[in-house]
């Protein structure tokens, strides 16, 4: 299972995150995003446009990942170097490694990074 874990602001639109994703490499199971952030306009309409499932995630399965990428906004906000980092491997599960670090969109507004795991 490949999550796609994204961060964005609250200015990101669907098309950020597309970008986001493909820039990512793409080819995700599921996508991810703090629990509070999964409501989101624009991410529930990538998913609508991908057809994949949602799963939010809460605020201390981010603290508890590891990411290969330190952003001192995403430490100071959110308590992780990396937003889409984070969400990707904790919605993968135990064991869940990175398969791309955080990526940027060309706008600026939402980040995604990849992880595989054996959550299903």
């Amino acid at each position: 299972m490949i999550v796609a874990g994204f961060g964005f602001r609250q200015s990101a639109t669907a098309d950020s995150l597309a970008d986001a994703l493909a820039r990512s490499g793409g080819g995700a199971d599921a996508l991810a995003t703090p629990a509070d952030l999964a409501e989101a306009p624009a991410f529930r309409a990538l998913a609508r446009r991908l057809r994949l499932p949602c799963r939010p995630v809460e605020p201390a399965a981010l603290t508890a990942q590891a990411t290969s990428t330190q952003s001192s906004a995403s430490r100071a906000s959110r308590g992780t170097g990396s937003v889409a980092e984070a969400a990707a491997l904790a919605a993968a599960g135990p064991g869940a490694r990175l398969l791309s670090p955080r990526v940027i969109s060309a706008d600026g507004c939402a980040t995604c990074a990849l992880a595989e795991g054996a959550s299903g």
